[in-house]
């Protein structure tokens, strides 16, 4: 078994995280903007690209398990990365697969880093509308006792006779 497929993999993985990246950033616009409809088909577009992650994903995980087997490693459940560099024959494929590793995670991080702000942005505006809100909905009358009302008071009385 080859370390080049695990690298296609590993690029192919930067390849969906990076475009993942631009919807992320594309969608910090429209969340600025308040467009909820391009909103909506960007969360679709963003589930389409997380689910072929999660396959490319499961494909690594199972090439590198492959990979470490054929080399008569012990390996963990759900190996790494890093466990296929340790293994590696050639300083070369080391290399490479350090250098498209690296290449990944920082891709990953920047994709966190903009989710993060985009989360925050997202909970600031449902603030602003709940704030709103509160501003346009009537104000309830106060429930409790508020020390005008007199208890015990007898009914006034008139001098008018209704019995004549």
């Amino acid at each position: 078994m080859s370390v080049q497929q695990i690298v296609s993999i590993l690029e192919k993985l930067e390849k969906m995280h990076k475009s993942l990246l631009e919807l992320s950033l594309k969608k910090t616009e429209l969340v600025k903007k308040g467009d909820m409809e391009e909103l909506d088909q960007m969360l679709k577009n963003e589930q389409s690209h997380v689910a072929a992650i999660g396959t490319l994903e499961q494909q690594r995980q199972a090439l590198v398990r492959d990979y470490l087997n054929a080399k008569g490693i012990a390996h963990a459940d759900t190996p790494s990365v890093l466990d296929v560099i340790e293994a590696a024959e050639t300083n070369e494929e080391r290399n490479q697969l350090t250098d498209v590793r690296n290449r990944l995670m920082s891709v990953i991080d920047d994709l966190k880093k903009q989710n993060d702000l985009n989360q925050k942005l997202v909970f600031q505006s449902l603030q602003f509308v709940n704030m709103t809100l509160d501003m346009l909905r009537p104000q309830p009358t106060q429930i409790n006792y508020s020390g005008k009302e007199v208890r015990g008071q007898n009914p006034t009385r008139t001098n008018f006779d209704s019995q004549a």
